[in-house]
């Protein structure tokens, strides 16, 4: 069935998937092409610019291994885009907090994705550090991921709230 009415179409907030794509491409293409590998570059203190390649998943998760993870992890995350824009087509057109947590899930995922196929491993440039201790590297589309998530358990805390209120 085709949306007349744009409204009402979940998969209109896909426009922020668009921008979180784009600004994660544009930012990695900009650190492979001013640094070198493993440079690092002070930013403001405690944010350093720090190019690095990530073989694995989150916090280098299955990065020591000899290459299969890529394709794994590709699987992974193509099945879970899938289930992701299923979800939000079938979601309720009001529920934005919804919409947006996953438009923002997938931009991500589509950036980490596009790296993981496209180069073999995912460009992480951001590290936050606070003396001697350094936080994992990542980049533009993990930011836009930890936001997605944080919205789908805010989600999770404020409408079973409502609800509550509404069967008072």
């Amino acid at each position: 069935m085709i949306h007349k009415d744009l409204r009402s179409c979940r998969l209109r907030w896909l426009w922020i998937s668009f921008i979180v794509l784009n600004l994660d491409i544009l930012s990695k293409k900009w650190v492979t092409t001013h640094l070198l590998l493993h440079q690092s570059i002070s930013i403001i203190p405690c944010v350093n610019l720090y190019y690095a390649h990530n073989f694995g998943a989150a916090f280098s998760f299955l990065s020591d291994q000899d290459g299969w993870q890529r394709w794994f992890l590709s699987a992974i995350t193509s099945f879970l885009l899938m289930i992701l824009l299923i979800n939000m087509y079938y979601s309720q057109p009001r529920s934005k907090l919804h919409n947006c947590a996953h438009a923002l899930l997938i931009g991500g995922a589509l950036g980490n994705l596009y790296d993981r196929i496209h180069r073999g491993f995912v460009v992480d440039f951001i590290d936050l550090y606070m003396t001697n201790w350094h936080f994992a590297t990542f980049n533009i589309a993990d930011i836009a991921i930890c936001i997605g998530v944080f919205l789908v358990l805010l989600k999770g805390v404020i409408v079973p709230k409502a609800d509550k209120n509404q069967k008072s």
